[in-house]
């Protein structure tokens, strides 16, 4: 099992900034688990109907590190709120 490095998280995670790669990284996890995370961000019904359980253990907190990056993005593309 070959942990993730600064490296992989780069070439993986859009946008990933110094404190979500140490959020990573201390995860412990694999590359290939950082892989399944993503995978199940981009679409989990495949996943599901294969049979696969709900994530847990690293691939779960990857999932939430990567789903707050995500939702970060996403506060920054709706721009300044109007009042």
């Amino acid at each position: 099992m070959k942990r993730i490095t600064r490296d992989d998280v780069i070439h993986s995670v859009r946008r990933a900034d110094d404190a979500a790669i140490a959020d990573i990284i201390a995860t412990g996890a694999s590359v290939d688990e950082l892989a399944e995370a993503q995978a199940w961000i981009a679409n989990d019904e495949p996943l599901m109907n294969a049979g696969k359980a709900l994530p847990t253990g690293r691939v779960g907190q990857l999932i939430d590190i990567l789903l707050e990056l995500e939702a970060e993005d996403d506060d920054e593309d709706a721009g300044p709120s109007v009042s």
